[in-house]
């Protein structure tokens, strides 16, 4: 069976779908006369008091177990959730890694001490993780990974460097893909994954500042960092399996859609208007609904993998980079339109608004895998390669 038939139309179950009036209300109050180019900055709004609000409503950690402090909800009502943040512009760049994906992570390869103390301030919005893969010089290489972790008496002796991670100086944890074993020759063997607390001595965060004036990616140095013994998440040697699952949570959601929805939909509301409706607008209108309609079907249909156990590593990759693409011709078709009128009868927020996209959006096609390496993973499971 290939990747386009495992990718079975599904319907978010009716428990689930009914999450979307709660979420729409609870923002209504929360996000009130917020204008589009502040919540255009969604993906990288960092707002703690925003954030354990919705783990007062229940809403972090939603997948994971009552026991360690989740919702015990299913994947379908996490994507409910999460499509009408996204859709809202909420600021959700703080618990946005541990809720999809760190805490997830930790549930299936973490031991119970270690679900025991992370998973429960997760939920609460305590503890904020991000992720450490890219590394300098490796390019998209992610299995060229050199930052050691030295097993010793201690634990693990940490030295290297890590690269565009995002939201590094928020966070209080990193989950770090790291050497324990063999060199980078070596590839995927030797490969572990850590978690690694970032107020311990030896660390340096120093923020990157991207075309648009934010500061989300990072550089994080570790100058012989110790671990303890129970840093370790998993098994030593299997990190190239952990980190390859945890992608799937990455690549597959609603976030690989809706990067420029704000924008979007801003400057739909314009279209719709007398002023701003021309027969090249409702066009383009109708050409970014038929593209965003199937890959939010092949969105959900991953998540229903997701909802069964499966890793649905080439099915996520096709979503991203589909949906990477049109998150990308979004704010490039706009700029067409808007440029080839009189720019003098346009809003002056959808303006701001666009131009924020704009100087963000080469970033998509970067976070989560480069286009390059996510079409030849498509390739090899298409079976042309």
């Amino acid at each position: 069976m290939s990747i386009l038939d495992s990718l079975a139309p599904t319907t978010i179950p009716p428990g689930d779908e009914a999450l979307r009036a709660q979420v729409r209300d609870f923002l209504a109050r929360a996000l009130p006369d917020v204008p589009a180019h502040v919540r255009a900055r969604s993906w990288n709004g960092a707002n703690a008091a925003f954030s354990r609000e919705l783990a007062k409503a229940g809403w972090l950690g939603m997948t994971l177990p009552a026991e360690y402090g989740g919702g015990g909800r299913s994947a379908f009502a996490r994507y409910v959730l999460v499509e009408e943040l996204l859709s809202a512009g909420a600021p959700v760049a703080l618990h946005w890694v541990a809720d999809r994906q760190s805490g997830p992570q930790i549930l299936k390869y973490g031991t119970e001490a270690q679900k025991r103390f992370y998973l429960p301030r997760i939920c609460r919005g305590e503890a904020f993780f991000c992720i450490g893969m890219s590394e300098p010089n490796a390019g998209s290489d992610l299995a060229g990974v050199r930052t050691r972790a030295a097993p010793n008496e201690a634990g693990f002796l940490l030295n290297g460097q890590k690269i565009w991670t995002t939201n590094a100086h928020h966070c209080q944890y990193m989950i770090a893909l790291v050497r324990t074993s063999g060199e980078a020759a070596d590839r995927h063997k030797g490969l572990s994954q850590v978690i690694v607390d970032l107020s311990l001595p030896g660390i340096t965060i120093r923020p990157i500042t991207d075309l648009s004036g934010d500061t989300h990616f990072c550089e994080v140095f570790f100058d012989n960092v110790q671990l303890a013994t129970d840093a370790l998440v998993g098994h030593e040697g299997q990190g190239w399996e952990q980190v390859t699952a945890e992608l799937a949570f990455e690549r597959s959601g609603p976030e690989r859609l809706f990067s420029s929805i704000v924008l979007f939909d801003e400057w739909l509301a314009w279209v719709r208007t007398p002023q701003g409706r021309t027969e090249s607008a409702v066009r383009l209108a109708g050409g970014v609904f038929t593209e965003l309609a199937p890959l939010r079907a092949m969105s959900v249909a991953v998540q229903e993998k997701l909802t069964r156990g499966e890793s649905p590593v080439i099915e996520a990759a096709l979503v991203k980079e589909l949906g990477t693409t049109l998150e990308q011709f979004i704010p490039a078709a706009i700029a067409d339109d808007l440029h080839g009128r009189d720019t003098a009868g346009v809003p002056a927020e959808l303006l701001q608004t666009l131009n924020y996209v704009t100087e963000v959006a080469p970033s998509f096609s970067l976070r989560g895998g480069t286009r390059d390496i996510l079409r030849g993973m498509i390739a090899r499971g298409l079976g042309l390669r």
